[in-house]
C-alpha cells in the first residue's frame, strides 16, 4: 500500500489482522474493519472487556508487588496465554489440556462464571465411556491423545465441585452431556492419538461419578494407581508395570471423593455420596497407614512396592506435593499433617536463592528409573527444581492451617517482580519481571533462573494463593465469603470484589488477640469466616472486618456492615 500525506495534513491507517474461512469473509471483514469508526469501536469493545475481567477484585495491601500481580498480571497471564491463545514463548500447540485449563479456568469463578460453566462441559466431552480422558485435544477438530495418566479425569470433580460451590448453580449436574467412545488402550498400547467417535449421553453428575470410579482404583497399599504419571507427568515409569501407587493422588482422590459425595447429595443420590464419603476416607486412612515416613509422608510405591519421597532414599528424599495435599485434603492425623509440612518448608524453600523447590534430592545417579523427569539436569523444571504451580500448593497448605506468615512468605518467593527488584537479580534470574515462571533452576548453573513463562498453570493458582488463601475472598453459593489469614506484620487491607448485581468493599483490620471480643475458631476444613452477599441494584455494599492477629490456628472477630 502506498500512502500520500501533504505537510500538515492526517491520516488514519487501520492494519487488521484475523482469520476467515472463505475468501468472501476475507473480503466483508477487511470492508467492515477498514472504517476507522469501526477499528476504534472494536479496539474499544476489548479494551472493556479486559477491564471487566481483570477488573473483577481490586486489592490495596502493605505489599505494592503482591497488588500489582493479583490486581492484573496474574490474571491476565492465565487468560491470555492458557485460556486465549494456548501457548507461551516456550509452547506453543494451542491445544487443551483436560486437567491443565480446568486448573485455569477456577481463577475466573469471580469475573467470568458463564466461561467456567462451559468449559466445564466442554472437558466433559473429551471424556470415555470407561471414565477416562483424553490429556490433550487440539480444536476445533479434537484429535487428542488417550493416556494412562491417572489423575486428569479427577480435575473434571475438582472443577465442577468448586464451580457449583461458588456459584450455587446446580443445574450444571443435570445437563447430558455425549461421552467419547473407542476400545480401550490394549495392553502393549501406552498411547493412542486419533479423532474419537462420540458415543453415549449421560448427566455431568455422571461423568464425575465414572471419573471417581476410573480414578480411584486401589493398588496393593490400598492407594490409587499411579499408571503412567500422575500430576507429575515426569513420573511415568513408576507404575509402568501397572502397581506403581501414589501417595499424592490418595490425598487428591480424597479430596475429590467428597466432592463428588456433595455433588450426589445435591442430585439427590444419597447411596453415591455415602459410598464415595467412604471411599475418600479409606484412601486417607491408607496413606496414613502405609505412606508416613517419620517427618513426611511418602510421595509413591513403585512397581516393586519401594517406595519414593522417603528419608531412606538416596534422590528424591521428600517431594512437596504429598505434604501440601495432606493438609489440603484433611489428613486424619492433622499433627502428622502439620509436620510434613514443616518439614517441606524446611527442605524445600530457599530463601537464599527465593525458590521453593518441587523435590530433594534431585535425580541424578539413581539405577532406578522413575521416568522421563530423570532425563532433565538436576535442578531443571520438576527435577528438583521450583515448579511453581507446586510452590503455590505448599503455600495454600499453610493458609489452611492459618499460617499466615507461611503462606504470604511462599508468595512473597515466587513474586517475580520480587525477584528482578535489582538489575543483579534480572541478570540472573533472566525472565519477565510481571509474568510467573513455569519453573526456576534449582541447581548451579541455573540456579534462580526463569524456566519458561507465559504459559503455565502456576499464573492462576499464584492468583488463588494471594486471593483465596491469604486474603481470605471466595465466592460461596454467589456470595462472598471472607475469612482472612494475613501474615502477622499486616495491619489489614482493602478490597472491592464485583459481583454480578453490584459490589462488596471490604476493609479489613488485624489487631492483637488482647483485644478481646468474640472470635469463630478455623475448622479442620477451613470453612469459617463471614458470607456477605452481593447487592442486586447496582451499588457497592461496604464492609469492615476484624482479624485478629497470630498465626497457627488464627481466630477471627467479624463486624460487617451494609
Amino acid at each position: 500500500m502506498h500512502l500520500d500525506i501533504a505537510p500538515g495534513a492526517t491520516e488514519t491507517v487501520v492494519f487488521v489482522l484475523g482469520a476467515a474461512t472463505s475468501l468472501a469473509e476475507i473480503e466483508t471483514l477487511a470492508e467492515t474493519f477498514a472504517s476507522p469508526e469501526q477499528a476504534a469501536a472494536a479496539t474499544q469493545a476489548v479494551a472493556d472487556g479486559w477491564q471487566h475481567r481483570l477488573g473483577a477484585i481490586r486489592v490495596e495491601t502493605p505489599d505494592e508487588a503482591l497488588d500489582l500481580m493479583v490486581n492484573r498480571w496474574l490474571p491476565y497471564q492465565s487468560f491470555a496465554s492458557r485460556i486465549r491463545a494456548r501457548a507461551g514463548f516456550q509452547q506453543a500447540s494451542g491445544g487443551v489440556g483436560f486437567r491443565d485449563q480446568l486448573q485455569d479456568m477456577m481463577a475466573f469463578l469471580l469475573s467470568e462464571p458463564h466461561r467456567v460453566r462451559a468449559h466445564i462441559l466442554d472437558c466433559a466431552r473429551h471424556q470415555f465411556e470407561e471414565g477416562d480422558v483424553l490429556h490433550w485435544w487440539h480444536p476445533p477438530e479434537d484429535r487428542g491423545v488417550r493416556t494412562r495418566c491417572s489423575d486428569d479425569m479427577l480435575w473434571l470433580v475438582y472443577a465442577t465441585h468448586a464451580y457449583v460451590r461458588a456459584t450455587g448453580d446446580t443445574s450444571i449436574l443435570e445437563e447430558e452431556v455425549p461421552f467419547l467412545s473407542a476400545p480401550p488402550l490394549a495392553e502393549d498400547e501406552e498411547d493412542r492419538y486419533a479423532a474419537f467417535e462420540t458415543g453415549q449421553e449421560a448427566t455431568l453428575l455422571e461423568h464425575c461419578l465414572r471419573a471417581m470410579q476410573r480414578g480411584a482404583i486401589k493398588g496393593a497399599h490400598g492407594l490409587p494407581l499411579i499408571g503412567s504419571g500422575d500430576w507429575n507427568d515426569g513420573m511415568d515409569r513408576v507404575g509402568s508395570r501397572g502397581r506403581g501407587e501414589s501417595v499424592w493422588l490418595a490425598w487428591f482422590a480424597a479430596y475429590c471423593g467428597d466432592a463428588c459425595a456433595d455433588l450426589a447429595d445435591l442430585s439427590g443420590r444419597a447411596d453415591e455420596a455415602g459410598f464415595w464419603r467412604k471411599r475418600a476416607e479409606e484412601l486417607r486412612q491408607a496413606a496414613e497407614t502405609c505412606a508416613w515416613d517419620g517427618e513426611w509422608y511418602l510421595r509413591a510405591f513403585d512397581d516393586d512396592g519401594v517406595p519414593w519421597g522417603s528419608a531412606q532414599n538416596d534422590e528424591c528424599r521428600i517431594d512437596s506435593i504429598a505434604q501440601s495435599w495432606a493438609v489440603l485434603a484433611g489428613a486424619p492425623n492433622r499433627a502428622r499433617a502439620q509436620t510434613a509440612l514443616r518439614s517441606a518448608a524446611a527442605h524445600l524453600i530457599d530463601p537464599e536463592h527465593r525458590l521453593v523447590r518441587l523435590l530433594t534430592p534431585t535425580f541424578d545417579k539413581t539405577p532406578r528409573d522413575p521416568g522421563y523427569i530423570r532425563a532433565y539436569p538436576p535442578g531443571v523444571r520438576e527435577n528438583g527444581g521450583q515448579y511453581t504451580h507446586a510452590a503455590t500448593w505448599l503455600g495454600l497448605a499453610f493458609a489452611r492451617l492459618g499460617d499466615g506468615d507461611e503462606a504470604y512468605r511462599i508468595f512473597d518467593l515466587i513474586n517475580p517482580a520480587r525477584r528482578t527488584a535489582r538489575p543483579e537479580d534480572m541478570h540472573s534470574y533472566r525472565g519477565e519481571p510481571y509474568v510467573i515462571p513455569a519453573d526456576v533452576g534449582g541447581a548451579a548453573p541455573f540456579e534462580g533462573r526463569a524456566g519458561w513463562t507465559w504459559y503455565t498453570g502456576a499464573a492462576a493458582w499464584a492468583w488463588r494463593l494471594a486471593v483465596e488463601g491469604i486474603l481470605g475472598l471466595e465466592l460461596r453459593g454467589g456470595a462472598l465469603r471472607i475469612a482472612p489469614c494475613l501474615p502477622s506484620d499486616w495491619t489489614g487491607y482493602r478490597a472491592t470484589v464485583r459481583g454480578q448485581g453490584g459490589s462488596i468493599a471490604i476493609e479489613v483490620e488485624q489487631v492483637d488477640c488482647s483485644d478481646g471480643g468474640a472470635a469463630n475458631t478455623q475448622d479442620a476444613g477451613g470453612e469459617d469466616g463471614t458470607i456477605v452477599a452481593f447487592p442486586t441494584d447496582g451499588s457497592t455494599r461496604q464492609v469492615r472486618l476484624q482479624v485478629r492477629r497470630g498465626s497457627i490456628e488464627r481466630t477471627r472477630q467479624a463486624n460487617a456492615g451494609s
